[in-house]
């Protein structure tokens, strides 16, 4: 009798597994799912590197991450992409960066020190820009603004080690207003006719948070700091049309994607860009997902804009992702606000020069206080140790009045976030969007004139920031660098500067957690780490094909990988061409 039931027992188990694979067999299977295998797929879901042998993707999503054989045998109808040994890591995500200037930047003059551009000396500058005006793109600027416009020039980088004036901006033109943005944009030039349209004379007085460089007997030497600047550029930007706009929108879109980056933050909407971003949307123009910080001065416009949602969702690819707030300048161009003494002071400054605030600390509390009412998520732009200190005080004033747990207010550039800062970060439940690139482009600078060392070497302190288990991104502020993610890459993981030196070696990352702070705590940040930052089945297929596993080679190579191909949501919107 029991041989009998075991009989019986093994003919029902059997008749149940035929009719389960009968099942699975009929299961639809779509037409538009890809699989991709028979390449290094790094999942970047772990404390470490975990790889799949294949991924799955349909109708812009990640259906299947494993082996290989259970890919081919239960999703045999998909299109198959053989990898051919190449590297495939989620999409690149935007730490910190103006998605619209980096359009911007892209028409206009490039003055980017070599080997980026030609802007290795004043000369230089005055030949490129007067190149840059007979041409396709100098005469559009032109007829759409009436200003002959560059950006990118670096005084560091020039040969005088010094900023233009406006007497060499005029050799560029008397008749016409020209403007040169400095590479970090907190600074600028303006020859003798914009400064006459401007209405910057001798007895103009410093705006607040803001400085007129001037000869010696107090006229404007043409220099332009901080506000000073930002009086002329941003009513400037606001003069663009619709054509010009666009034109902006498609040239940042396609240096983003060809270099991996599939969500990219603008940092600073003002009102006009947000008018033009929200047609962009309307009009279908995005391929990429946008995010929008306006500056919280006049945040309001958009935050009650149907492009501003609590649950972070996008609208034709187009979000506002909470408020900017900016607390200081720039240490290379030394308007970042420090505790301790510059290297050596700009010129025109004597004694122990520290840069200075852009605002008091009632405002900025204000400010903090307003995002944390609101539930607003807040980034903030500190490169200087008391900015930082200023912008921690405000959080820790704000989060004892308002009850906002998960805020994700982040700390943008830190660097030079004090190593007794870090605990004060932790605790607040802050995130840090570091800028270690500058090791790379201005590392040298840094050491020899804005902080000297030892301070120099403590700059970004990304390993500090990690081991107190703080969010991490690192980022490149397109335009100030243009979003080379390679580069950033290489920078975070290596800390080599121009000249070959390790500017602070103990403060490097492994080559894992230098692709975690580009993609899964990129997602963090923004909120989006259940939908994007790492290879995982329900997440949104934003894919990168790289030509080499930046985990397997030399690191100080990793400057050297390519981009192959960037897709979002399943379809390819970059392709490297052979």
């Amino acid at each position: 009798m029991l041989k009998q039931l075991g009989i019986l027992l093994i003919a029902l188990l059997t008749l149940l597994s035929c009719n389960s694979k009968k099942e699975k067999a009929q299961e639809p299977i779509a037409s538009n799912q890809t699989l991709y295998f028979n390449g290094d797929i790094i999942t970047v879901e772990g404390d470490a590197p975990n790889y799949a042998e294949a991924l799955v993707e349909a109708d812009g999503k990640i259906i299947y991450v494993g082996s290989k054989d259970l890919a081919l045998t239960n999703y045999e109808n998909a299109k198959q992409i053989d990898l051919e040994g190449k590297t495939m890591v989620p999409a690149f995500i935007d730490g910190h960066g103006h998605f619209y200037n980096t359009g911007f930047a892209s028409i206009v003059a490039n003055l980017l020190p070599p080997p980026d551009g030609p802007g290795g000396s004043v000369q230089e500058l005055v030949d490129a820009m007067n190149s840059w005006k007979e041409s396709e793109d100098g005469k559009f600027v032109v007829e759409k603004f009436g200003w002959i416009i560059g950006h990118g020039y670096d005084d560091s980088q020039l040969t005088e080690k010094d900023h233009p004036k406006a007497t060499d901006l005029d050799k560029i033109s008397t008749e016409l207003p020209v403007l040169l943005i400095h590479q970090s944009e907190h600074l600028g030039v303006m020859n003798s006719k914009a400064l006459e349209m401007s209405g910057y004379t001798k007895d103009t007085k410093d705006p607040e948070g803001g400085h007129l460089r001037r000869n010696p007997d107090g006229s404007p030497n043409g220099v332009l700091e901080e506000k000073a600047m930002y009086a002329i550029l941003f009513p400037l930007l606001g003069k663009a049309d619709a054509e010009f706009a666009m034109r902006c929108i498609d040239k940042s879109q396609e240096e983003y994607a060809s270099n991996g980056y599939l969500t990219v933050q603008d940092g600073r909407t003002t009102p006009e860009q947000m008018t033009i971003f929200s047609e962009a949307a309307k009009q279908g123009k995005f391929f990429i997902d946008i995010i929008s910080y306006p500056d919280i001065d006049v945040a309001n416009f958009a935050m009650d804009s149907i492009y501003y949602n609590k649950d972070h969702s996008y609208k034709n690819h187009y979000r506002a992702g909470g408020v900017k707030l900016t607390l200081d300048g720039s240490p290379q161009g030394k308007t970042a606000w420090l505790t301790q003494c510059y290297h050596v002071n700009p010129v025109g400054k004597d004694g122990c020069y520290k840069g200075f605030a852009i605002m008091d600390d009632e405002k900025a509390e204000k400010y903090v206080e307003k995002a944390f009412q609101n539930q607003w998520q807040l980034i903030c732009h500190t490169n200087g140790d008391a900015a930082i200190d200023q912008y921690l005080k405000a959080i820790a004033d704000a989060e004892a009045k308002y009850n906002y747990p998960d805020h994700r207010t982040t700390i943008i550039h830190g660097q030079t976030l004090r190593k007794d800062q870090i605990p004060t970060v932790k605790k607040l439940n802050v995130y840090c969007s570091l800028f270690p690139t500058h090791t790379f482009y201005w590392g040298d600078w840094h050491k020899e004139s804005v902080l000297g060392e030892p301070r120099a070497d403590y700059i970004s302190p990304c390993r500090d920031v990690i081991d107190a288990g703080i969010n991490l991104t690192s980022h490149h502020d397109a335009p100030v660098i243009f979003p080379k993610s390679m580069r950033v890459y290489d920078a975070t993981v290596n800390r080599v500067t121009r000249t070959g030196y390790i500017l602070g070696p103990d403060q490097r990352v492994t080559p894992y957690e230098g692709l975690k702070t580009l993609t899964i705590w990129g997602a963090k940040q923004n909120f989006e780490e259940d939908s994007k930052g790492s290879l995982k089945e329900g997440k949104i297929a934003d894919l990168v094909i790289l030509d080499k596993n930046p985990l397997k080679i030399d690191p100080m190579q990793i400057h050297t990988i390519q981009i192959l191909e960037s897709i979002k949501e399943g379809k390819s919107v970059y392709k490297k061409s052979n």
